[in-house]
């Protein structure tokens, strides 16, 4: 009986430790997991929407943290030197439906790479430049032509376009 209830004993430490470095490799603070949109971890979720702006979105995770809710966007590849601001406005998209969809402002999010994990403030001005880009894409939605971005070489260069792309670059 006793080598059973070690067996038992043993098995919980194991299955709390491999579950904690799952949460650590994933990026994820401590706190309980609220939402998932990865299929990992059960069942998909249904997108936050936000019908003011037409905005709808699936965060990574959602974690409860204090009373918080912080989303956390997990990307595949390694860290650039600083988050790239297509990331920053995903996230701030993110945390504007956490908002609007919880009733709970987030003080920041998370944007987990392969190798580093960035915390990003959610601020005022963050706000208003995203809510300032997303008034600009309903703008552009109308429009005849956009030109396109090609800010990032290397994205142009792996852009499912690129072959009819009359503003490719090289």
């Amino acid at each position: 009986m006793l080598y059973i209830a070690l067996a038992l004993f043993f098995l919980a430490i194991l299955f709390f430790w491999q579950s904690n470095r799952q949460r650590t490799d994933a990026g994820l603070p401590g706190g309980q997991v609220i939402y998932t949109d990865t299929r990992g971890w059960g069942k998909l979720e249904k997108p936050l929407f936000y019908q003011a702006l037409g905005l709808t979105g699936k965060p990574d995770y959602l974690i409860e943290q204090n009373g918080q809710i912080i989303p956390v966007e997990v990307k595949s590849g390694r860290a650039p030197e600083s988050p790239y601001d297509s990331h920053i406005y995903q996230l701030a998209s993110y945390c504007l439906l956490v908002e609007k969809t919880y009733g709970k402002r987030p003080p920041y999010g998370i944007i987990h790479y392969s190798n580093r994990d960035f915390a990003i403030d959610y601020t005022q001005e963050l706000e208003s430049s995203l809510l300032d880009l997303l008034a600009e894409m309903k703008r552009d939605e109308h429009k005849k032509e956009v030109p396109r971005s090609h800010e990032q070489a290397s994205r142009c260069a792996r852009c499912g376009f690129r072959k009819i792309c009359d503003q490719r670059l090289a």
